[in-house]
C-alpha cells in the first residue's frame, strides 16, 4: 500500500456494475482503510436490480447494515448523503488521499468533468481534481459515444485515472465474480493497495 493512503473516498453511482462497487469497498475495508462512501439515488435502484441487494436510504442505516455485513470496525466506514454539505469530501480542507467513483454513469462523469458539483459524489471529485489527489473513474457503458470520450480525454488531462470496467479473460475467469476481480484488482493496484484476488502476469495461476 502506498504510505500516504488512509482514506479513500468511494461514490457508487448509477451505472451497470454494482457488484464491482461492492467488491471494492469489501477489499478496502479489508485493507483497513478508512472509506467514505457516497450512494447517488439511481445506485440504489441499480443495487436491486443487478444484485436483488436493497440499501437503504438513509445514510446512517446504510451505514450500519454495511458496516455489519462486512465486518468493518467501528467508524472505519462512514457514509454520507447527496446533500450532506458538511461531509469531509466536500472541502478541499479536508480531502480523502483518493477518490474512486466505481460504477462511473455517463452523467456523473460529464458532471465531474465539467465541475458541476451539484452534489456531493460531484463535489468530492471536483475536490480531488483541484487538490491534485487521486481520481479514478470507472465507466460501465458502451458504445461509447464521440461525448463520452470528450468527457473522458477532459479528465485524463486532469490527471484521473479512466479504467473502464472492461475486463480481461488471460486469467481464465470460471465465475462471475472472477470477472468482478479483475477490475477490482486493477483498481487496487492504481490505489497502490495489496491484494491476492487474482495471479499476475507472468506468475503462476
Amino acid at each position: 500500500m502506498h504510505p500516504s493512503l488512509k482514506t479513500v473516498t468511494l461514490a457508487l453511482s448509477g451505472a451497470s456494475g454494482m457488484a464491482y462497487g461492492l467488491r471494492l469497498l469489501e477489499c478496502l475495508l479489508a485493507a483497513d482503510l478508512q472509506v467514505y462512501l457516497l450512494v447517488s439515488q439511481a445506485a440504489h435502484i441499480v443495487a436491486k436490480q443487478e444484485l436483488g441487494v436493497t440499501l437503504p436510504a438513509r445514510a446512517g442505516d446504510l451505514e450500519r447494515q454495511l458496516s455489519e455485513s462486512l465486518g468493518a470496525r467501528d467508524g472505519q466506514l462512514r457514509v454520507f448523503g447527496r446533500e450532506d454539505w458538511n461531509a469531509p469530501v466536500a472541502s478541499g480542507s479536508n480531502p480523502a488521499d483518493a477518490m474512486v467513483v466505481c460504477p462511473c454513469s455517463m452523467g456523473t462523469l460529464a458532471a465531474i468533468a465539467h465541475g458541476l458539483s451539484d452534489n456531493l459524489i460531484e463535489r468530492a471529485a471536483d475536490v480531488m481534481l483541484k487538490e491534485r489527489r487521486m481520481l479514478i473513474v470507472v465507466p460501465r457503458e458502451a458504445p461509447f459515444s464521440a461525448l463520452h470520450l470528450e468527457n473522458m480525454l477532459a479528465l485524463a488531462k486532469m490527471n484521473a485515472v479512466i479504467l473502464p470496467a472492461n475486463p480481461g479473460f488471460y486469467h481464465r475467469p470460471q465465475t462471475v465474480e472472477d470477472i468482478v476481480d479483475f477490475i477490482v484488482a486493477r483498481i487496487l493496484d492504481q490505489l497502490g493497495v495489496g491484494h491476492t484476488l487474482m495471479a499476475r502476469w507472468g506468475e503462476e495461476r
